[in-house]
């Protein structure tokens, strides 16, 4: 496998010099680890949240390297604003954006499901399949067609997060450990993620590379706050991984002795009318104010500080955005966190620890000094390490050499 690896590296690195001599000549090249121009399909599923922001960031960074790159969603979910951002997206993409029906669990639909995507793959007969979450990836990794396709999958959290120990996860794991073997690319984004797949799933049995998420240059200008900013904001889907139910208890405890907190809660979710009704008990419903989606930097200017008090994470966009805004931030140390913190992860608030999070505001509110001067040393680290470039350089780059390795097999 050394061997193998080795011949790889050096037949990506034969490709470079290839590139560089045939495109000055004629414009148009092949090399020996796969055409200039790859055919590229994404899969997901939702079209929402940060892992369709990543997709939606690759796919057109690839498409504007002059890649020619196809998509495919579900269709019953995202509602109209994900039918506008594809729209806007569909004509810059040579293939196009199919949307399909894609239940969120197994179930009988998806014999539908892959027999339209084992179609699309043939009328655009990919270089690679690129499957994103867990049932994107599963999707892509199950549909027929394209024998000399690379696979690749990339989890964004996923099956991974299911709680171990539990019946849904224990079968998930199972699924993810069999298409193991359907799998030429194993592309992670972040090294959390990379290693809560060999600690849930085991080792992967082909090429692992991780490129992180990353953000582009315009999204490094400040945000200001409004003049009738609350002193936080949250902003995420309202569902449990999230942990608003933690942060509204957070607020209830500062309440309780004698601290006053405001607050706005930005995203839509099905836990609304729990976590509202949640406020209202806990007598801080006058105190934060839910406002319903809300762009990023929209939602940033409603409030003094971020604070993300997520159960589990992958590599959070919302993060990186903020920090690259250079907006205060409080989160919890779960995901890859601590690689977008770096030497300020000692900052990161346990998962699920009420007292600990009303601390952290608190100490915070107390101190805004302390916690503006962190919020630039992350925004420095983010501008270095999380660019948007480098996350689609980096995938395209590893899609060449697992191609390679894929070639370099066949002769072995």
């Amino acid at each position: 496998m050394g061997d193998l690896r080795a011949g790889a590296s050096m037949l990506a690195d034969a490709a470079v010099s290839t590139e560089a001599v045939s495109a000055a000549a004629t414009g148009v090249w092949q090399t020996a680890a796969g055409p200039a121009s790859l055919k590229i399909l994404h899969i997901l599923r939702a079209p929402l949240g940060g892992l369709f922001r990543h997709v939606f960031d690759v796919a057109r960074g690839q498409s504007e390297r002059g890649h020619r790159v196809g998509l495919i969603a579900d269709s019953t979910t995202g509602g109209a604003r994900a039918d506008a951002v594809l729209a806007a997206l569909a004509p810059d993409l040579a293939f196009g954006v199919e949307r399909i029906a894609m239940a969120r669990e197994l179930s009988a639909g998806d014999v539908h499901a892959l027999r339209l995507i084992a179609r699309r793959i043939a009328s655009v007969a990919p270089d690679v399949i690129h499957g994103h979450g867990g049932k994107g990836a599963a999707l892509a990794r199950l549909a027929p067609g394209a024998p000399n396709a690379i696979r690749v999958y990339t989890p964004h959290g996923g099956s991974l997060v299911y709680c171990p120990g539990s019946l849904r996860g224990g079968f998930y794991r199972k699924l993810e450990w069999l298409l193991n073997w359907r799998t030429e690319l194993f592309l992670f984004e972040s090294g959390y993620v990379a290693n809560l797949f060999r600690s849930r799933v085991g080792r992967p049995r082909a090429m692992v590379r991780i490129v992180r998420n990353g953000v582009g240059e315009a999204e490094f200008a400040p945000v200001t706050a409004r003049p009738d900013a609350t002193d936080i904001v949250c902003v995420g889907e309202l569902r449990p991984v999230k942990a608003i139910d933690v942060l509204i208890e957070a607020l209830a405890t500062l309440e309780r002795s004698g601290r006053r907190v405001s607050a706005t809660i930005a995203g839509e979710g099905p836990q609304e009318a729990e976590l509202m009704a949640q406020a209202e008990r806990l007598g801080v419903a006058e105190n934060i104010s839910f406002v319903g989606y809300r762009p990023a930097r929209e939602a940033f200017a409603m409030g003094r500080m971020l604070v993300i008090p997520s159960r589990a994470e992958s590599l959070p966009y919302i993060v990186l955005e903020a920090a690259a805004a250079g907006m205060p931030i409080i989160a919890t140390r779960v995901g890859g966190n601590a690689e977008i913190f770096g030497p300020q992860a000692e900052h990161l608030v346990a998962p699920e620890d009420v007292k600990a999070l009303a601390g952290a505001i608190a100490a915070a509110l107390d101190d805004p000094g302390r916690i503006k001067r962190a919020a630039h040393i992350i925004k420095d680290r983010v501008h270095s390490e999380f660019s948007l470039t480098a996350m689609v350089d980096g995938g395209l780059a590893a899609y060449r050499e697992a191609i390679a390795m894929r070639k370099l097999a066949q002769f072995t």
